[in-house]
């Protein structure tokens, strides 16, 4: 089981100085990834392309980036120029998010999300593959029709055209998805306990396209808290914990919500999605039970954190993502120190090989623009159909 660092996206009581200290100190740790997230403040590419430039080894992953904030030939440009960039180490995670955001921020209906994703996805991938991408989907036409464009396919040739996929993943159906297209599953609310119906959903997923979960990333966010006393710990869970069960979504759709009935913790989401909906926040955190929090995060002094981290392991974990709840840099810092040692305590060796290849590399061994060979695969927006069939 690989080590991860969620640093969520920017809030009014962090900096971008504050996740770059924390993504280098991840990377000297052997931390093998640091994943940004976006909803409709800061947006993740950005981050993750700074970052990137400024660490050498840990990889770069968005978890994620919007499916309705782009449409998919976007996702390919810049998920092949990150990982350009950083010499190969973009992970791209993806997810529909919900109505209220899609709907009402980047003007998107929600409305068929496997579909949208499945289609997202494809097109994502024969970008990457520097095919030419056509679809006759009705979400994603391309060409449109009965018009000027044409049929292009990516105009430079990326370090990789396989980089992995990931889904944010909640419902049953969506599981299935993310097994059946994906390369890895990013999950919230992650308990080992409960573990089997979701990792049986993916694994039903692979099954459909005749894999199984070799190879599969399972990659859960999970909080962390380090600490003498469990329940002092979880309280700084709380309000996180609110946000998703009471707000993310309407009361008739709210995802997460959905997922802690399924966990068996019915009566306290619906408790706490009235309270977060008539505005009681600090009711609907009190009301989150001490029993789902540390389900669901790594709580405690370091000890008990390790144990818990074989949990996740022998769960089918392969990627334990962090979240740190640190008051401030420095306590951050100090939290992701302990859960290193708890790591490694629990019998995980941490990433501390050296980068394969240094940042900048892939940029620096191309040819200057002036100076490369005129080509006959041409890339560029075409001016006759047989260019464009190219």
């Amino acid at each position: 089981m690989k080590l991860g660092l969620n640093l969520g996206y920017q809030t009014p009581w962090s900096t971008p100085a504050d996740h770059l200290a924390l993504a280098q100190e991840a990377e000297r740790l052997g931390v093998s990834v640091v994943w940004a997230a976006e909803a409709y403040g800061s947006d993740s590419p950005s981050m993750l392309a700074w970052i990137a430039g400024q660490t050498s080894r840990i990889d770069v992953g968005s978890a994620v980036m919007q499916i309705p904030a782009r449409t998919p030939a976007a996702t390919a440009m810049t998920a092949a120029t990150i990982d350009t960039l950083s010499g190969g180490r973009f992970r791209l995670g993806l997810g529909v998010s919900g109505p209220q955001v899609s709907e009402g921020w980047h003007g998107v209906r929600f409305d068929k999300p496997l579909a949208r994703t499945r289609e997202y996805v494809r097109i994502v991938r024969r970008a990457l593959a520097r095919e030419v991408v056509t679809s006759d989907s009705e979400l994603y036409p391309l060409p449109l029709p009965n018009g000027p464009g044409k049929a292009l396919k990516l105009g430079f040739h990326p370090l990789r055209a396989d980089i992995p996929i990931y889904l944010a993943a909640v419902g049953p159906r969506n599981l299935e998805l993310a097994g059946e297209i994906a390369d890895g599953w990013l999950a919230v609310f992650f308990s080992p306990a409960h573990a089997d119906e979701s990792l049986a959903r993916v694994a039903a997923g692979r099954a459909r396209v005749g894999k199984d979960l070799t190879g599969f990333d399972i990659v859960p966010t999970v909080p962390v808290v380090v600490g003498d006393d469990v329940a002092e710990c979880a309280e700084l869970v709380r309000f996180y914990a609110a946000l998703y069960i009471g707000g993310m979504g309407s009361r008739e759709q709210n995802f997460y919500n959905q997922l802690a009935v399924r966990m068996g913790f019915g009566d306290a989401a619906r408790q706490v999605q009235d309270l977060y909906l008539a505005k009681r926040h600090q009711e609907a955190a009190a009301a989150v039970p001490l029993e789902f929090i540390d389900a669901t995060s790594l709580l405690g002094p370091v000890d008990r954190i390790a144990a818990r981290m074989r949990d996740f392991a022998a769960a089918g974990v392969t990627t334990l993502s962090l979240t740190l709840f640190g008051l401030d840099r420095q306590t951050s810092l100090e939290q992701l120190r302990a859960a290193v040692q708890a790591y490694e305590n629990a019998g995980f060796t941490p990433d501390r090989t050296a980068p394969a290849a240094s940042v900048g590399s892939a940029a620096d061994t191309a040819q200057p623009a002036s100076a490369q060979p005129a080509s006959t695969d041409s890339d560029g927006p075409a001016d006759t159909e047989q260019e464009a069939a190219r």
